[in-house]
């Protein structure tokens, strides 16, 4: 259904990307020239192809994995379907071009990176067969290759998608196969390499969908007809969000990489400066057209069209400059005098370990303490809004939930943190903690049912938030990972293969291994818990009596392995433990012993929690039914009393007849 007015040609169809991507290279091309991004290279110059490529490149790989995530959010979220028009459809369709688009830029890019790092042109003798077999063997080439990966499977994904469910699959594969992006440029070149990748990959995920989600709502203009309103008006409260996010992320990134406010007058910070500007213009368009158009319900097509042309406009440039901040070598450069724990760790040896270092040493770690504060403000948020309309929550569970992402916060921050990257048995303080101990003080506070009471339901036919955790509670998938025995099994499952495996190592020695270690232990730990004592919504609860046997079964297993620690004689990443070589740890097999103590001693607390949890549920479950029974009794004058009387009776005359 075309709009009702004409329209600035910058929206509709594929002109705005193609002239965003002309503007984003006018503004890139000056300022690489000016900042150095594109300067020779006195020893090892790949040529004018490679410097010049790269950032050209780069500009159309941002724009096209924003449109691709953009418009797969937009069709997934956002856009209701109407009876004589295949929106989704084609979102999805334009989505497989635009993916397309982002996979050859992987691919272009992937084939140039490797003549930079290797300083030679791409048209040596032998280029192809080098960089084809050094792609696994270097960090930036193999995340290249990830990423590649990644999009290519995307590709048939957003092909065959027209559901809601399967675009929103799309969209969490989208925004996924932005992580390797995140280890590239200067975010691993960093004293704080943790907290650079941490800041690009939330600048990377809130740029994305604010500027993907625009220009996707541009492209579908001409086809969105009377679902405008609501789509603009659902985008607008996602854009304040991702605003807020590509702020807060970019200050972190920047006191990362430019590390002192006197450094703003290089190339670096320059460019940095007037990323900022472009930011804070962005924020005062938004909230112009959040209060002339989306408070209005978006009553005028034109009048929104012209100024979301104008927010592209400065999406553009911003898009050019963070190309070229990318090229740009930064200010903050790595000390010379490095340790051996900051070469494997990314952090330098802390000072030596005592019991008053697990109280007062600290190492911010941003992912773990923003997820933290946000899960605590939007808990909040649900128990105000639940007051504010006269329902009631208990208090004690608001503080479960903040002594739970506390405790995760001080696991991850605190000292278990610090000296878990170089201490075997300090880091098995933190694993006991993130799997048993932050899941008992989580899952009791009900997080799912405050979320169902507290978030509105959609009518407009799109997936907000609660209709999206009402799929994810109730999907086969928590059917099957949140049974018991399911459950049990990947607890215990979880230990034998991280420790007697590579998978240590790779948790020590990389950041990626690191986070993901925390979120397996914490999501396993948390799906155990939930299935033995959880009260949220979900698959079915099994009866208590087999939870306890589940419980009792997963205690032994877990003895099992602390005892197998303990009397181990071989030593875990032995190589990693040997070349860090801590100094107050002088004999490492007796560290890793103590490991197991810690397992098999501190882990069964937790644990014997749980069985009293259990058992509680189980007496309550049993009073609950009690009163359950006497209530339906009383309703119907036991008549289910009265009718196993009457046939008792019945068998009695009937044993009487037949003597």
């Amino acid at each position: 259904m075309p709009s009702p007015s004409p329209l600035p040609r910058l929206l509709g169809g594929w002109g705005a990307p193609v002239l965003m991507f002309v503007i984003a290279l006018v503004v890139a091309v000056p300022a690489a020239a000016l900042s150095g991004a594109t300067t020779p290279v006195v020893l090892g110059d790949a040529g004018a192809v490679v410097r010049w490529g790269l950032p050209l490149v780069g500009i159309l790989h941002d724009l096209a994995a924003a449109l691709t995530i953009g418009l797969l959010f937009v069709a997934a979220f956002l856009v209701p379907e109407g009876p004589s028009s295949d929106r989704r459809g084609t979102a999805a369709r334009a989505a497989v071009g635009s993916a397309a688009v982002w996979l050859v830029t992987v691919v272009v890019g992937w084939y140039l990176s490797f003549g930079e790092l290797a300083g030679v042109p791409p048209n040596t003798p032998g280029y192809l067969g080098d960089l084809w077999a050094a792609t696994w063997q270097l960090e930036f080439t193999r995340l290249m290759a990830i990423e590649a990966i990644a999009v290519a499977v995307l590709l048939p994904l957003a092909a065959w998608a027209r559901t809601k469910t399967a675009l929103a699959w799309a969209a969490v594969l989208a925004l996924a196969s932005l992580a390797p992006a995140a280890y590239s440029g200067h975010s691993a070149g960093t004293v704080g390499h943790e907290t650079a990748v941490t800041a690009l990959g939330l600048h990377l995920v809130g740029l994305s969908v604010w500027v993907g989600g625009l220009l996707a709502i541009g492209l579908l203009l001409p086809i969105l007809g009377p679902a405008l309103p609501i789509t603009v008006q659902r985008f607008s409260t996602v854009a304040g969000w991702a605003f807020a996010m590509v702020a807060v992320s970019g200050v972190l990134f920047a006191s990362v990489t430019i590390g002192s406010p006197t450094r703003l007058g290089t190339s670096y910070g320059i460019i940095v400066l007037l990323k900022v500007g472009l930011l804070l213009l962005l924020g005062v368009a938004g909230y112009l057209q959040r209060r002339a158009i989306v408070a209005r319900g978006v009553d005028s097509p034109r009048r929104f069209a012209w100024m979301a042309s104008g927010e592209l406009v400065l999406m553009s440039l911003a898009v050019g400059l963070g190309v070229v901040l990318t090229r740009t070598p930064p200010p903050q450069s790595i000390p010379k005098d490095r340790d051996i724990a900051l070469s494997l760790t990314g952090f330098p040896m802390p000072q030596p370990w005592d019991w008053g270092q697990m109280l007062t040493a600290w190492r911010v770690d941003w992912l773990f303490a923003f997820a933290a504060l946000t899960a605590v403000g939007l808990y909040a948020w649900g128990v105000w809004r639940l007051r504010r309309r006269g329902d009631s929550w208990p208090w004690w569970r608001l503080l479960v939930w903040v002594l739970g992402w506390g405790l995760l916060v001080y696991v991850t921050n605190g000292g278990p943190g610090v000296y878990g990257k170089v201490m075997f048995s300090i880091h098995m303080v933190e694993h006991i903690a993130l799997m048993m101990a932050v899941p008992i003080l989580l899952v009791p506070a009900q997080p799912i049912t405050l979320a169902l009471r507290a978030l509105p339901k959609r009518r407009d036919k799109t997936l907000g938030p609660r209709e999206l955790l009402l799929a994810v509670v109730h999907s086969r998938w928590a059917t099957f990972f949140v049974n018991p025995i399911v459950a049990g099994t990947m607890f215990f499952a979880s230990l034998v293969a991280f420790y007697w495996s590579g998978l240590l190592d790779w948790a020590l020695t990389t950041h990626t291994g690191h986070v993901a270690m925390v979120v397996h232990f914490s999501i396993t730990g948390y799906a155990f818990v939930w299935a033995l004592i959880g009260r949220d919504p979900g698959p079915p609860k099994w009866q208590a009596p087999f939870r306890m046997l589940v419980l009792i079964a997963t205690l032994a297993a877990h003895a099992f392995f602390g005892l197998a620690l303990m009397q181990g004689a071989w030593l875990l990443a032995p190589e990693f433990y040997k070349t860090l070589a801590v100094p107050w740890v002088p004999d490492l097999l007796v560290d890793q012993q103590l490991g197991g103590a810690i397992a098999w001693g501190i882990g069964e607390a937790p644990t014997l929690v749980l069985m009293m949890l259990v058992a509680v549920d189980w007496m309550q479950r049993d009073s609950r039914e009690s009163i359950r029974y006497d209530r339906k009794a009383a309703r119907d004058d036991e008549a289910e009393l009265r009718a196993y009387n009457a046939r008792l009776q019945q068998l009695a005359t009937h044993d009487r007849r037949s003597t």
